[in-house]
């Protein structure tokens, strides 16, 4: 039985956590919090999901988000994964793993606390519809992988569809950093993995972001602060692994949408011009790697949208709601046809 407390984020959020043992990069004991969101007013479950899953310097807090996806049927979690968010532990170092495939353990768990909670009957466990953001968008596609090439598959697994919002597929900047770049970090993160990258903190798209910069939104920022965490060697090459893994071709075995901004815009401070494109990752590489994720995809541009498009200003946050909304219409459809 799931023991579920109050959560920061107030009212219908309560959050639960979920032990992971002893870290194997040395940092103590780890843990991973997964948050539900249960309005009073909400129907009994009818037995559909989502489980959220956050990218880099960043952590649940998208309350809009959760509301959006209650009002189309689904039951709301999102995961902390660990040391990140609600998951750090003091002496941790924020985000670092030194490989993606340990995250599998908290992802697991999680599944398995969603659909025992959403199932209608014993027999009859929830339906999942995983969704992620950037550096989560790279984890999610690794893990369901790994799922598919079990018996049953990630179908089995009661694992629906997949979202994916500005998923991080490639390295962004220069060609040699791909190239004479990764084979550097991939020798520096054997030997000093806790070690930061120079010259890797910037601000820009957090100042866009926040109440206390150009934007909006509120969130907690020691949990995400502006000017991002320290990038790792350890953590970066672990990174570029998981892009290999993708650019090999994978199957994560169920269809999936792609959000993403329709430009790119790098600037080193703030610029209004931030507000409406993608300021951390190439949108170019996420069109081209797409289809590495081995089932039927569809990539949608959002005009105007942030890295983070459900982020976005009002305009191109009702469009990328409205995509997912007919993106939806069209799952249900398709698993209706083929039950």
């Amino acid at each position: 039985m799931t023991t579920w407390v109050p959560d920061v984020l107030g009212d219908g959020y309560q959050q639960t956590t979920i032990p992971l043992g002893a870290d194997p990069d040395g940092e103590g004991d780890v843990r991973a919090t997964l948050v539900k969101y249960r309005p009073e007013s909400s129907e009994e479950t009818n037995g559909r999901a989502v489980l959220y899953v956050h990218g880099f310097t960043d952590y649940f807090f998208q309350s809009h988000l959760a509301e959006h996806f209650t009002g189309q049927g689904y039951d709301f979690y999102a995961l902390d994964l660990r040391k990140c968010g609600r998951s750090r532990d003091p002496g941790q170092t924020a985000h670092f793993v030194s490989d993606l495939s340990m995250y599998e353990t908290e992802l697991n768990e999680a599944l398995r606390i969603v659909r025992e909670e959403t199932g209608t009957r014993p027999d009859n466990l929830g339906q999942v519809l995983l969704v992620a953001h950037s550096t989560g968008g790279l984890v999610l596609p690794l893990w369901l992988d790994k799922l598919q090439r079990r018996p049953g598959g990630t179908a089995g697994q009661g694992i629906t569809g997949v979202i994916l919002n500005s998923p991080w597929f490639d390295l962004q900047g220069p060609a040699y950093l791909r190239s004479v770049g990764t084979a550097a970090v991939d020798a520096m993160g054997k030997i000093a993995g806790k070690n930061v990258i120079p010259k890797t903190s910037l601000d820009t798209y957090g100042t866009s972001l926040h109440v206390d910069g150009k934007g909006i939104w509120n969130y907690n920022l020691e949990w995400k602060p502006l000017d991002g965490f320290p990038v790792t060697f350890g953590w970066l090459r672990a990174i570029r692994r998981g892009h290999a893994k993708l650019h090999r071709g994978l199957d994560i075995g169920v269809p999936a949408l792609i959000l993403r901004s329709k430009k790119t815009y790098f600037a080193p401070r703030y610029d209004p011009k931030v507000d409406t494109a993608d300021a951390v990752l190439d949108v170019r590489q996420i069109a081209r790697w797409a289809g590495c994720l081995g089932d039927r995809t569809t990539v949608v541009p959002i005009d105007g949208a942030r890295h983070d498009v459900f982020l976005s200003a009002k305009e191109p946050l009702a469009q990328a709601f409205s995509e997912v909304n007919l993106w939806l219409d069209w799952l249900h459809g398709h698993q209706e046809a083929n039950a």
